[in-house]
């Protein structure tokens, strides 16, 4: 018996903000929303945003006035919706008007009589080029004095606007740094804190009573980054130190690594002893980290995974590279695709334009985690079941010319996760009651080679009318975060029942393949009844495909009854309305401006004393569950 995926909760941040209670999603779909909806997701975004919160049953605003919600609400709702999404960049991380660079000069004696100046005598160049003529500084002896004959090459600051001035950041007045002691954590690992801690929350079950259940070594984390952490506290200082004539710490290099996001959930937020690591696949690597965990539980032998990723792009030095690749949407090909003098303002907000008429991609802050638990244990615990993931495969793409280019592999996995959801659910229901979460870039290359995988694909299947979104018209690219991202929203149409439309886009360009595809430019609300499952698309440099069957809540305790029996899945109910009751009080309690990020540093630390082993098992202090040493021999038909 194969044990079923179960997702238990889900939370991150991105650009739409706070993922858990469905939040980042219905501001997707605002207008769609009931008022009462508008409150709540308004109500969570002024929270996040440090402009609300609520002290002995009062409403305050960041000033700590008593105000009235709804007004309060109503006379800020422009200026929360606008701090949302892609948009013009801030200057909360860098300021994009004064850029920093250094360019090279050569400095030339003026009139036979040579260049005098003084520096640091710990920074006198070795050897003393030639023509350098060095004194002791009398009135400071840390200094020399340096008189130069011949011409010699330097290096001078200058600043320059970025030619990109559009992205998918975090809401304006958000800082996850602000909500924990981050200690000069790289902002990769700032949003893993509060990414990780969300989606735990978001449980309605303390992860003590977790660990009564599941032994430490049938738990997983499986989380990273594709580019690492590239800002001044991790690996981008680290490079930038010599030339910027500062110093390297101690925390640049441990703290680069891609794979630091699971360490920091293992280290500061969970305490796991259990499987960790990071699959890294470019654009795809929540999709690889999220095949990992359904191997896991699938196999047997884990049960609980929390599977996430984190990613911070927005630096100088990330915009350059990919301007200079001509893959992001610029402003002056904005300008140009709209027919734009070089004065008007760019619409920043329609910078992604996926299928459409475009001219590169827009880049996006995100870090999204889900918790799986095998379907026994998500019954025994009366966990909230949002889903299933029935299956993620993932392939790469042969021989290729240039190794940023799409290749074969995305028919393959597309077709594959296509396959496994028709095994579940019936070609009926794969027809008409499914629809595809794509990658949808806002690149040329894109529109046309992704589609034509979707129409290829939908042909095969007979599926007429196959329904596209691609939420980065909303976010952007967050890159290894790029799936969670597409995860959090599928759990938001799964139960609201709106599949967002891609707003951005007036049309349909003409190389895009529209064979069989309906590529949604409004939303759609479809119903929670009439969706039962999900196909996310992802793709990324290198050759990195990979594509998730993901089941409806609905589908998914359907197939639990056929397993366990309805009077199981009876009680299994009686025991979730604990669960739904602690969830929604978490979610009020973030809403009302509460802190709830967990960050455990130097919490319980233990060490070898407080392990005691045996042939048979592992015991360690203060946890109820041992470790089993009864490792099974795969291979003992090949053993004497």
């Amino acid at each position: 018996m194969t044990n079923l995926p179960v997702i238990v909760g889900f939370g991150g941040i991105n650009p739409a903000g706070r993922s858990s209670g469905h939040h980042s999603y219905r501001r997707m779909i605002f207008d769609s929303l009931t008022p009462q909806q508008k409150i709540e997701t308004q109500a969570a975004l002024a929270a996040l945003t440090g402009r609300l919160c609520k002290k002995n049953g009062q409403w305050l605003n960041a000033q700590g006035k008593a105000i009235e919600l709804n007004p309060y609400l109503e006379s800020i709702s422009s200026e929360l919706l606008a701090g949302t999404l892609i948009r013009k960049l801030e200057n909360n991380l860098f300021d994009p008007q004064k850029i920093h660079f250094h360019s090279r000069a050569n400095l030339l004696p003026a009139n036979g009589k040579g260049l005098e100046f003084e520096i640091a005598r710990k920074h006198l160049p070795t050897p003393i080029p030639s023509g350098w003529n060095v004194s002791d500084k009398l009135d400071d002896e840390n200094k020399v004095k340096i008189f130069a004959q011949d011409n010699f090459d330097v290096l001078f600051d200058r600043f320059d606007k970025t030619s990109v001035n559009s992205a998918g950041q975090l809401p304006s007045g958000f800082d996850p740094s602000a909500l924990y002691q981050s200690r000069n954590h790289p902002r990769t690992l700032q949003m893993t804190v509060y990414g990780a801690s969300d989606a735990i929350n978001s449980l309605g079950i303390d992860w003590e009573i977790i660990q009564q259940y599941v032994s430490p070594d049938q738990i997983g984390v499986y989380a990273g980054s594709a580019m690492g952490q590239l800002d001044y506290n991790g690996f981008g200082g680290l490079l930038q130190a010599r030339i910027l004539g500062k110093k390297v710490t101690a925390k640049q290099m441990p703290l680069g690594y891609a794979e630091m996001p699971g360490n920091f959930v293992n280290a500061y937020v969970l305490g796991n002893l259990g499987s960790n690591g990071s699959n890294v696949a470019a654009c795809a690597t929540f999709l690889y980290n999220l095949r990992h965990a359904v191997r896991d539980i699938q196999s047997g032998s884990h049960r609980v995974v929390v599977v996430g990723a984190s990613e911070a792009p927005i630096f100088p030095e990330s915009i350059d590279g990919f301007v200079t690749m001509n893959a992001l949407a610029d402003d002056a090909s904005l300008r140009k695709l709209d027919n734009l003098a070089i004065e008007e303002e760019v619409d920043y907000r329609r910078a992604c334009r996926p299928f459409s008429n475009n001219c590169g991609f827009t880049l996006g802050e995100s870090a999204q985690y889900v918790i799986l638990f095998d379907d026994e244990l998500a019954l025994e615990l009366g966990a909230n079941i949002l889903g299933a993931v029935n299956e993620v495969f993932v392939s790469a793409d042969g021989h290729k010319k240039s190794i940023t280019s799409p290749g074969l592999g995305n028919y393959i996995s597309m077709a594959k996760a296509t396959a496994a959801t028709e095994n579940i659910i019936g070609n009926e229901a794969l027809r008409s009651r499914t629809y595809v979460q794509s990658h949808g870039t806002g690149t040329p290359q894109n529109r046309k080679t992704e589609s034509h995988i979707l129409s290829k694909v939908a042909q095969t299947f007979n599926i007429d009318k196959w329904p596209i979104t691609a939420i980065k018209s909303y976010v952007g690219h967050s890159v290894s975060t790029s799936a969670g991202d597409q995860m959090a929203a599928t759990l938001g149409v799964f139960s609201n029942g709106v599949i967002p439309g891609i707003l951005t886009i007036d049309s349909i360009a003409d190389d895009v393949s529209q064979n069989n595809l309906d590529f949604l430019q409004a939303h759609r609300d479809i119903g929670i009844k009439n969706i039962d499952a999900t196909i996310i698309n992802s793709k990324g440099f290198g050759g990195n495909n990979a594509s998730a069957s993901i089941l409806s809540p609905r589908v998914t305790e359907k197939m639990i009854e056929q397993r366990h029996g309805s009077k199981v899945l009876s009680e299994y109910k009686k025991r979730n309305e604990e669960i739904i009751e602690a969830t929604n009080h978490y979610d009020r309690s973030t809403t009302e401006g509460e802190n709830n990020v967990i960050y455990k540093f130097d919490h319980n630390v233990k060490g070898g004393e407080s392990i005691k082993m045996n042939k048979d098992s592992i015991s360690i202090d203060n946890l109820e569950k041992e470790i089993s040493l009864q490792v099974n021999n795969n291979y003992h038909d090949m053993c004497d």
